[in-house]
Parts: C-alpha cells; structure tokens; sequence
C-alpha cells in the first residue's frame, strides 16, 4: 500500500518565486484546476495565502486541497490580466468566477465586396456582377466573418437582428432572399407584394435606385438616420420639382416611417458607442445584464448568470465578467459599471492596446448615462427574480420526482436517451443531461448509429447505451492508474471530457416502453453497473404530454403521476428534449448523406466539385433548379459534366 502524498509545502515554494508580474494555476490533489489568478508580483501575491492565515472559509478549503502551483510569467501586470481572462473561460477552475454563456453574437450582413462609394460609382461596379454585387442582400450571420460584404453589430440576441431585419426591410426594401432563390425567380413574390421588396430579381427596380436604397440602409444601420433623412428631404424636393409627383408621394411616405422609427426609439439621444453593464446578487445566484448602444441606436440587452464562488461580491463579479466577456469581441468606447471594480484602469489600458483607441471604464457617471445605469440595474434585478422563481420550480420538481421514484437523494445529474430516424434511414441517438441548474447543453451526445437492421429501435438503444456507458467505464478505470500528469490547455481539456464521460447518471430515462427498458437494464448489468435507477417513459395511448406511464427498470413496475405532477413535468421537459436533439441531429445526417447520394452518382463530380456546386447554388434545392449554362458558371464543370448533372435532376 503506497503511502499518502505530503500535503504541499507552500512557503517553500514562494521562496523560488519571481517578483515578476505573471499568472498561477493552483492543481488538487488529482491533478484538477483548482483556481486561476494573476498578480503584478508573483511571489508576493502567491505567498498571501500561505504566510498569513485566510480569513474565508472557501480560500481555506481551496488552499487544504492544493497538490502543486504552477506559474506563468508575462511582460506587463496587463498581460496577465488577459491571459487570466483567457485561462478562465477555457479551464473552468472549481473556484473562479466563471462565464457560462458564451455564444458567437449575431450580425447583419450585407452581401457583397466592399461598395464603392457615390450612386454612380456604385452602378457601374454592379454590371456584369453576381446578385450580391449587382443588388446586395441583409442577411442574419452567426459565425466566422469570412464572406465579402459588410457586417453590422454585434447584436445581444437573434430576436434583435430580426427586428432590424425587419425594420430595414420596410424602411428600405432591400431583399432578403438567396442568390440561388433570386436566380431562378420569373415573377415577383411575396415580399414584393406585402411592399418589404423592390423585386430586382424580375427588374422592377434600376441597379441605381436600389444602389441608392442600399447606400441608406447603411447609414441608417451606422446610426446616421438623421443624415438619411436630409438626403431623402433633398430626393423629394428634386422629384417635386421634376413633377414627379408619384415618385415625391413615395419618398414622403418614406421620409415619415424614418420619422415614426426617430420618434419611438428610446435612446436616440446617445451619441457615443458604449455597453451599460450592471450586476445584483441574491440568493447564492448572481445576474448581469448588458445594454448595448451602437452609434446611438440601442441593439437591446442581454443577461448573463456566471458560477460564482459563495463569497463574492458585485464588484469582483463585474471585474471577471468584462475582463472575460471582451477578451475576444468587439469594444465599445466605454464600459459604465454598475460598480467599481480592481484594476479597472489596468483593464482600460489592456482592452485600448488591443482596440487601437481608447476605450474608457466608468462608474460615476450624470445626467443620461445614470439613468442607462440605474436602467441596466432594473433589467438585471427583474431577470435575477425570474431566474430565482424558474430555479425554485425546477427544484420543486426534482423532489417531487425524488419521492415519486423513491430515491434516497435528488439526483444530481439525469440523462435520457431517445432514437430518431425514418423508417429506418440515417438512425441517430441522442443523450441529454439535465441537472437541478437545468440543461447541461455541453455534456450532450449524439450517436450515429450503423450496422443494425434499419427501424430496429431496441438495437439501436442497445448501441447507443453501450457506447455510452463502455466509455464511461473505461474512462473510470484509466483515472485509477498512475499516469504522467499531461501539461498545457489541451491537456486541460482532455481532462475535462474525460471526468463528464466517467459520471454516471443518478437517473437514467428511457424514451420509449419495456423493450427499450430492457436493452438498458441488459447492458447496465452487463457492464456492472447496477446502482443506476432506469426509468422508461410510455406514451399514453392518446399520446398526449402528461399521459405518460413510467416503467421502473428493475422491478418492472409502472407509475402513472398524471398531468398534474411537478415530477411529471420535469420528465417531459427531459423526454421533449432529447427528442428534439436527436431529430436536429438525424434530420442533418439525412439531408447530408441525400445531397452526397444525388451527386456521387454523377461521373465526373468529386468531392471538390460537389462542395463548389453546392455552396455556389446554397444547396441541393438550388442546384436542383438550375439550368446547364448556369451550371457551367461554377469552376471545373465543362458543358459536358453540366448536361450530365441537369439529366441527373430532369431525367
């Protein structure tokens, strides 16, 4: 028997420590990150926790687990600001504050290479040009920013983008349609008719008056709605003294809904770029929103609900939170806090260097950015409130279900499984994990699933569990062996899939009825893990939600808790969705193994020439409707291969 490990001698290790500024990662016992700081003196701030005693309990503990330190050093205090930031998001400490909702921000996009500028200039780049060029769409854009075109944003949300969308569209008409869509177009459609279009696809409209509306739509969205409405005054005046009186009548009723929009938006007084950032705690859960003002126009707000450690507080939270979220994104000119925050002049510093401007942290602020203040404090307060009664509920259901099955404890941690395919083609498995938080979105799984008899839903359960499960036991029996502690953030994040893939589920769900619940309880004994309760979910025979019949895996015994039960409902929020992931995920494995099925039977098309036909026509619906000399458009494919490829679709 190995004798236990010395606990980790500290002060000895801030003996051989740098003054320099730097980065420490303190590791557990077991080789897990522990926490993440930075410090502008490395030995000085390392030794803090080890040559006085800590006065929180949550540092104690953390300090008690602590296995080895390690550090990085960095040119400026500033440096180690960012990298902390960066460390953070990417490795998750146990003890740091930590930004969970990190999702890519939408933009609009305007299609297109860059516009020239003036309406002649404009016109005569359009000739001879794709539809993006020629008449330039707004578009939703989520992602890398690789295509031509102008990108307006970011925004706080979809609905937000939408809403632009659609604002754009009635102020200005421009269109929203594909290329491969407005190709093939021989009469106006609905968007013309409903008066949101120009329908340049059929001609309506000049490349010059619809340059001219797209020129508009970029001011507007740039925050210029005043300079639009100079040009459009300045349009109508010419037009009336043309006696073009139609042409003046329908300026005029543009120059009005500008005006309507100037008048009801809330916040056109602000003139500078800048976030409004504003924190609350209660109840061991933290809120910050953000409100986000560009060119003086609001693009709405967003609110975040970072892990926090018991102990902190407002200000250390918004310091984590900016110096997280803005690692990577856009800057405005200022940040307004709802309260002040350590280093915020380093931080300042830090995010002007990466901007190439100046970019300003405030807290005493008057007069109209007070009340976008006390505005962002609301909005966080109202969502914390809802945040609380959503939490409340979903804990009430966890009990409920806890003594609806009897368990000794709430289970922590649920996981269901659902099988989605049609008649038998492209089977997908999926599992979800639910904890008393919610939805644990990062620890989902999809399983594809092959060498089975197409519709047999128990094998494909069956395959599904054992991939599942073999690597959770696998995964558990390599932790046990001694092994060379891996160094550096990819080692980090193997680490990481491995630990969720070794959990076991304290309750597992099974969408379907006693054959689907057999497989799993066959595999779980097969494996040796007989401590997971499994429990099958049968849809009733009107098959409406609430209906449901429980199947207890091993006893075999069936529970019916009726429409009304908090337990009930938690299960069908868990049923509903790992049905949705798993039918996303087999409706995307459909379509692709279609669109490569149609094409590879073409002699001729590779893999290169069925990427570049289907991202010129956007699909397999567009290139389906093309014609042979708009096949012959798209690089590598001769006249020959066209005719083959149009005979494949039209017989």
């Amino acid at each position: 028997m190995s004798a236990p490990a010395e606990p980790f001698d500290g002060k000895t290790f801030v003996r051989t420590l740098t003054g320099a500024p730097g980065v420490y990662r303190m590791f557990g016992d077991g080789g897990e990150l522990l926490y993440v700081g930075k410090a502008g003196n490395l030995k000085k701030r390392v030794g803090s926790y080890f040559l006085k005693p800590a006065l929180q309990p949550r540092i104690a503990s953390m300090i008690a687990q602590i296995g080895r330190i390690e550090t990085t050093v960095t040119r400026t205090e500033g440096e180690a600001l960012l990298l902390e930031a960066q460390l953070i998001k990417t490795l998750k400490p146990r003890y740091n504050i930590v930004l969970r909702d990190d999702k890519s921000y939408p933009y609009i996009h305007l299609t297109g290479g860059p516009a020239p500028q003036g309406r002649g200039a404009r016109a005569a780049a359009a000739q001879d040009a794709s539809p993006s060029q020629a008449f330039p769409r707004l578009a939703f854009h989520r992602g890398a920013r690789s295509e031509a075109g102008r990108y307006f944003g970011p925004f706080p949300s979809a609905g937000a983008v939408r809403a632009s969308l659609d604002l754009i569209q009635k102020l200005f008409k421009i269109r929203n349609c594909e290329d491969s869509y407005f190709r093939n177009r021989s009469r106006p459609c609905l968007q013309h008719q409903i008066n949101r279009c120009t329908a340049p696809c059929v001609g309506l409209v000049s490349v010059e008056d619809y340059a001219e509306n797209v020129r508009h739509a970029e001011m507007f969205l740039d925050g210029r709605a005043s300079a639009v409405m100079d040009e459009l005054v300045a349009t109508m005046e010419r037009a009336s003294a043309d006696l073009a009186f139609e042409r003046a009548a329908q300026i005029r009723d543009q120059i009005a809904a500008v005006k309507r929009v100037q008048a009801n938006h809330y916040v056109q007084g602000a003139s500078a770029d800048m976030d409004v950032i504003a924190c609350t705690i209660r109840a061991g859960i933290a809120c910050v929103s953000v409100l986000f003002f560009r060119n003086g126009v609001s693009l709405g707000s967003r609110d975040f609900f970072p892990r926090l450690p018991t102990e902190a507080d407002e200000g250390t939270i918004l310091g984590t939170f900016v110096a997280q979220y803005y690692l990577e994104r856009p800057l405005p000119s200022e940040l307004i806090l709802s309260h002040p925050i350590e280093d915020a002049a380093l931080l300042a510093g830090a995010f002007s260097e990466r901007a190439g401007r100046a970019v300003e942290i405030k807290t005493s602020v008057r007069a109209e950015r007070a009340r976008f203040r006390d505005l962002a404090m609301r909005n966080a307060e109202a969502a914390l409130a809802s945040r609380l009664a959503s939490r409340q509920t979903l804990l009430a259901r966890f009990e409920a279900l806890r003594e609806l099955l009897g368990l000794d404890e709430v289970p922590q941690r649920i996981e269901c499984f659902d099988i989605s395919h049609t008649m038998g083609e492209a089977t997908v498995a999926s599992c979800v994990v639910f904890g008393p938080e919610g939805p644990e979105k990062s620890q989902y799984r999809r399983f594809n699933i092959a060498g089975i008899t197409g519709g047999d839903d128990y094998a494909a359960m069956r395959q599904a569990l054992q991939r599942r499960f073999r690597r959770a036991v696998a995964t558990a029996e390599a932790t046990t062996e001694p092994a060379a502690e891996p160094a550096g953030e990819d080692a980090a994040k193997t680490r990481r899939v491995d630990e969720s893939l070794a959990k076991l589920p304290d309750l597992l769900l099974i969408d379907g009825g006693k054959g689907q619940v057999q497989q799993a309880v066959d595999v779980l004994n097969e494996l040796g893990l007989e401590g997971v309760p499994v429990v099958g979910v049968a849809k009733g025979e009107a098959r409406r939600s609430g209906d449901e019949t429980l199947i207890l895996g091993r006893s075999g015994r069936t529970l019916w808790p009726g429409p009304e039960s908090l337990a009930s409902h938690l299960i069908q929020s868990v049923r509903d969705e790992a049905h949705r992931f798993a039918i996303t995920g087999h409706r995307g494995r459909r379509e692709k193994a279609r669109e490569a099925s149609t094409l590879e039977e073409i002699a001729g098309v590779g893999a290169r020439r069925r990427s570049a036909l289907l991202r010129h026509f956007g699909g397999l619906g567009g290139l389906s409707k093309a014609g042979i000399e708009e096949l012959m458009q798209v690089k590598g494919i001769s006249r020959d291969l066209a005719e083959r490829i149009y005979a494949s679709f039209h017989g």
